[in-house]
């Protein structure tokens, strides 16, 4: 067999194995899936006036004092006997103990395992509680109202234990208040 025969027919295999994979298989289930979970299929969105502020299945990284703040993100992937882990967290650790958090929840200090996790503990969110009744002018009360609103836990089988979407939490707040 020559080289051209050989060629065209390793062409006409791979034009066969792609109309089979791709048009024959995910282009109907990508329909399929815009038919039964819509909102899943197009990355969970959030939009705030028209515009997309960002998905529920990705972390944000949310850095002014008004707003609830998450994992870190976007770390690499170290060793717990790794000295960079170490001195990462503990300079984390400082910096949430400069906002009056003596102990922080373990999630505020350590990567998440894919690194854009985009919840926080019910713990780690209300350690946040009171540096955020001062910055937008609530009471720990009103934020604690509006917290429970946003948990997802075993029930939307986000999470064992109770959780908090950060970004939902942050757009729920500014819709209560200004923002900082």
């Amino acid at each position: 067999m020559s080289f051209t025969a050989q060629l065209l027919r390793g062409l006409r295999v791979t034009l066969a194995l792609w109309l089979l994979t791709v048009v024959l298989i995910t282009l109907p289930l990508l329909g399929l899936a815009q038919l039964v979970a819509p909102d899943a299929a197009t990355g969970s969105l959030i939009r705030r006036d028209g515009q997309v502020v960002g998905s529920r299945l990705i972390g944000q990284n949310f850095r002014a004092e008004g707003y609830l703040q998450g994992r870190p993100a976007g770390a690499p992937n170290l060793a717990a006997s790794n000295p960079a882990l170490q001195q990462r967290v503990a300079a984390a650790a400082h910096s949430w103990q400069r906002l009056g958090i003596a102990r922080p929840a373990a999630d505020l200090l350590q990567d998440s395992g894919s690194g854009v996790d985009p919840h926080i503990s019910l713990e780690a969110a209300r350690q946040q509680l009171p540096r955020l009744a001062r910055e937008r002018q609530l009471s720990v009360g009103e934020l604690e109202s509006l917290l429970g609103q946003h948990l997802q836990g075993p029930g939307s089988l986000q999470a064992i234990q109770p959780v908090v979407n950060v970004l939902s939490f942050n757009l729920a707040l500014d819709q209560r208040t200004t923002r900082p």
